[in-house]
């Protein structure tokens, strides 16, 4: 059900146990090997567009069952270029789908601050005006105001709901995520899933009051931000499409939005969201167990996180990796796998 914000209630009043929440069956069920292109190059457009052309066999068949395209962006920062998805990785995209699609194109996000301040910054309103073959239009989530609820853990191991944009829940959409590689401040790693988990969270509208944010509550603690991640792809995983990461200038230190750039000059696209990032993941070479995240994405199915299930188009991942330096509070972010205190205290 699609709920619009003028509606304050937070909470049914009977809570109901969505199906994607039902008892799993005892043994998982097997995924079948997923397919991830990896190309490499000085111009990031022309990576990025080879990239979905190398997994064309596979997109092709999707889209065409598709009635609209949204594009999800990363705009964690409104400000800070390296922090945000170029309009150079956007024009990729839009330039293979100019040869596929007519149909209307939406790139919409939720940032944490105001979402068309970075579209102003990061030039995306140009774009309105370059692709003419389909109608494309800016989409700030958080000013359209309708949403889904989706419950998470919040700091107290209570289910709690938070509201996702509308747009990337809409099955009869062709849901892209269009991201970077960067390192992060609570989960390790930042890339496609995680751009589309804490990017859908809505907040408040400038000027809207009270002031609120769902966002706030994916941050409970250090185990819980991964578990909200995974419950939350869980969902939204049901309506996911492609997963492009723009690697030409990744970054590093103490992201997602203080670090420094690394010149990794690579693209990396797949339908299989886990997949992908774990590509990412290699290709910043980072240890693939500590993004516990991706990790409970594996478990719960979403996705091929094993190395030995992925197929690589394009490049040889061994000729690209980095060794990106990792957040300062690396040491912090991994207590993820260390032991819970009990809360409460144990009982009985």
């Amino acid at each position: 059900m699609i709920h619009h914000l003028t509606r304050r209630s937070l909470f049914f009043s009977a809570l109901s146990v969505p199906a994607w929440l039902k008892a799993a069956p005892t043994q998982q069920a097997a995924l079948p090997q997923s397919n991830v292109s990896l190309m490499a190059g000085e111009d990031r457009r022309k990576a990025v567009f080879e990239a979905l052309m190398a997994i064309d066999d596979e997109i092709k068949p999707k889209l065409a069952k598709k009635k609209s395209v949204v594009i999800k962006p990363n705009n964690v920062s409104t400000q800070r270029q390296l922090a945000a998805t170029h309009a150079d990785a956007l024009r990729g995209i839009m330039d293979y789908l100019e040869r596929r699609w007519k149909g209307p194109v939406f790139i919409a996000e939720s940032s944490a601050g105001d979402t068309f301040t970075g579209y102003d910054n990061f030039k995306y309103l140009a774009l309105e005006t370059e692709y003419k073959k389909f109608p494309l239009q800016l989409i700030d989530l958080n000013k359209e105001a309708l949403y889904q609820l989706v419950p998470i853990l919040d700091d107290k191991l209570h289910l709690v709901q938070v509201r996702l944009g509308a747009r990337l829940l809409d099955p009869e959409a062709f849901v892209i995520s269009s991201a970077m590689l960067k390192t992060h401040n609570t989960v390790i790693a930042t890339m496609g899933i995680k751009n589309m988990c804490l990017g859908a969270p809505l907040h408040a509208a400038p000027k809207e009051t009270p002031r609120w944010n769902d966002k706030r509550k994916y941050h409970g603690g250090v185990r819980q931000t991964h578990v909200g991640i995974m419950q939350t792809a869980q969902r939204l995983g049901q309506v996911w499409s492609l997963n492009v990461i723009d690697g030409h200038e990744g970054m590093e230190g103490n992201g997602p939005g203080s670090g420094t750039p690394v010149a990794s000059r690579l693209a990396i696209a797949s339908t299989d969201f886990v997949a992908a990032d774990r590509v990412g993941i290699e290709m910043m070479g980072v240890n693939p167990d500590w993004p516990g995240y991706l990790k409970f994405c594996e478990v719960a199915g979403i996705g091929n996180y094993d190395w030995a299930k992925i197929r690589i188009r394009g490049e040889n991942p061994e000729k690209l990796k980095k060794k990106y330096q990792l957040h300062q509070d690396i040491e912090r972010e991994l207590q993820w796998m260390g032991p819970l205190q009990e809360i409460p205290p144990k009982l009985g």
